[in-house]
């Protein structure tokens, strides 16, 4: 095996007009500078939910992202936020350090209305599939096509979620 050499930095740690660093352009800047720089890694610490402390070692789960990484940039761009919707924003007044409490206080709002615009794009009967998953997780296949208003077959949602899968890689491809 050949050898190799990274950094470990956390994602937070990169630039943002926001409070906390995100997987936004900055990121890939990064990457890019890493890659320029002979580095093969970028070790960063984990990027699940967290609790009290913020510490990404104590998260509420190990599958979740943390809604803080997510890049308001980006939404921007997508039609879902106005740069006006973040002006007067306090996210922290210290480029140092995160203020966690203020993220807390303001990014949901922000993230909330990013989702309704987001959901209000969607056909009613793909809105109503992306709803009933988000609130039912632990749902089998079976189990959701009996909480739809009109029945549905197990293949009729699972053509509803690939369908919900390929508009978001669509829109994964179109970012890069």
């Amino acid at each position: 095996m050949n050898r190799s050499s990274g950094v470990l930095m956390a994602m937070s740690s990169l630039p943002s007009n926001y409070g906390i660093g995100t997987m936004g352009k900055c990121a890939y800047k990064f990457v890019d500078f890493l890659k320029a720089a002979g580095q093969k890694y970028w070790q960063f610490l984990p990027l699940g939910t967290t609790s009290y402390g913020d510490s990404p070692y104590q998260s509420f789960s190990s599958f979740a992202g943390n809604p803080y990484y997510i890049d308001l940039d980006l939404l921007i761009k997508d039609g879902l936020l106005k740069r006006s919707e973040l002006e007067g924003i306090d996210w922290g007044s210290d480029p140092e350090h995160v203020d966690y409490g203020r993220i807390f206080e303001n990014r949901y709002r922000v993230l909330r209305l990013a989702y309704e615009r987001g959901a209000e794009k969607l056909s009613a009967e793909l809105r109503e599939t992306a709803l009933l998953r988000l609130n039912n997780r632990e749902s089998s296949l079976s189990e959701l096509c009996a909480m739809f208003r009109e029945p549905i077959s197990r293949s009729g949602l699972n053509h509803r979620l690939k369908k919900l899968s390929a508009m978001a890689e669509d829109l994964r491809k179109n970012d890069e």
